[in-house]
């Protein structure tokens, strides 16, 4: 009869009748159903089935406090798939039926039994419920693949826009640190404001792609070692409107849109007089602030070929003199606040860069 059940479920009967409980006991384990728990005492059964995994309930209804009507609504929040109740009782007019069933039971039998019927019914419910246990078991097996699917994917995506943004400025920064360090100034600075994780997260992927545009400027102006002409530094200024382009298409995702935002706006100024469009003051967007801010006292601090790096106290004084100029007042005050942690970034990407060497010059000592 339960040859397709799992021979380990575990039932349970609350009835007050200890008559009634024996012989439900005796019949159930002659069908070869060995977990069988009996209560005579309401209140202990229905503790017990708060406390302990449980596959069917045979439920009472007339019983001492609490009744079988009690016990339902206390059980409530149970998955009546993988929990079923059927009840057994002597309550035969409709309306206890009725409510029997509305408080959650699922099937409803009256007394006296007839034990084949109610074996059969027993048999139905076990069977829904280990079907939907293992369905329930396929999902959160699938889910769990997909999750590890999902975060492989975001692994792969995030590597490529890595690298996407390292061969933006490779150039000039074969490291790629520079625009690197961006993203975890400006997730810094993002955090420091009290921006919501998510939006942190996605700035600290966002910002390294601010100069993808610079595919676009041949070598001969964005590695000139001297002042550009107009003509040159208009070709130059260019590179917003281009990064914005490559990024920005019909299927962008939250991450490439505000790369997209980062690269069209980040040479924009506080006070105006910006490119490409000459915004202003918050018509500015917020992430284009603050990569703006991280982007100059990070080029302040490098060398370039046009220039020596400056000293912290020389760009942070930059930085504060530009407040309200060039940069967003507000954010001046929070990067001020933030200046040890981001040369602490600055030299543990020195210390990296100089192991990278050491190790470049072991494997190769006649490089």
């Amino acid at each position: 009869m339960f040859r397709d059940i799992p021979a380990d479920v575990r039932i349970v009967i609350i009835d007050d009748v200890a008559a009634n409980l024996r012989l439900l006991e005796s019949s159930l384990k002659a069908f070869g159903l060995r977990e069988v728990k009996s209560f005579a005492d309401s209140a202990t059964g229905l503790a017990w089935l708060k406390e302990q995994p449980w596959d069917l309930l045979l439920l009472d209804l007339d019983m001492p406090a609490p009744d079988g009507f009690e016990i339902l609504r206390q059980l409530s929040g149970r998955d009546r798939s993988r929990s079923p109740v059927i009840i057994l009782t002597a309550l035969s007019e409709p309306q206890s039926r009725r409510l029997g069933l509305e408080l959650g039971a699922n099937d409803y039998l009256t007394k006296p039994l007839d034990l084949p019927e109610l074996i059969l019914r027993m048999r139905n419910a076990l069977r829904l419920s280990h079907a939907t246990g293992q369905l329930q078991d396929l999902n959160k097996e699938l889910e769990q693949r997909v999750l590890e699917r999902t975060l492989q994917l975001q692994d792969s995506f995030c590597a490529m826009i890595r690298a996407l943004s390292r061969a933006a400025c490779y150039r000039d920064d074969e490291t790629g640190d520079h625009v690197l360090r961006i993203g975890k100034t400006a997730c810094l600075m993002a955090e420091a404001i009290g921006m919501p994780q998510q939006w942190c997260d996605l700035i600290l992927m966002a910002a390294p792609m601010h100069d993808l545009g610079k595919i676009g400027i041949p070598d001969r102006i964005l590695l000139k070692e001297g002042t550009l002409t107009p003509e040159e530094r208009q070709q130059m200024m260019e590179h917003p409107s281009i990064g914005h382009a490559i990024l920005k298409d019909e299927h962008s995702t939250d991450l490439t849109d505000m790369a997209a935002e980062i690269a069209y706006n980040h040479h924009e100024k506080w006070e105006g007089g910006g490119y490409p469009r000459g915004l202003s003051g918050e018509a500015i967007p917020l992430s284009a602030r603050i990569v703006a801010l991280c982007d100059v006292y990070d080029a302040l601090r490098m060398d370039r070929p046009y220039k020596s790096a400056w000293s912290p106290e020389r760009a942070q004084a930059y930085i504060l003199e530009q407040s309200g100029r060039h940069f967003d007042p507000t954010l001046v005050t929070i990067m001020s606040r933030c200046f040890a942690a981001i040369e602490r970034l600055i030299e543990e990407d020195a210390a990296h860069r100089a192991a990278r060497a050491r190790d470049n010059l072991r494997a190769d000592p006649a490089a």
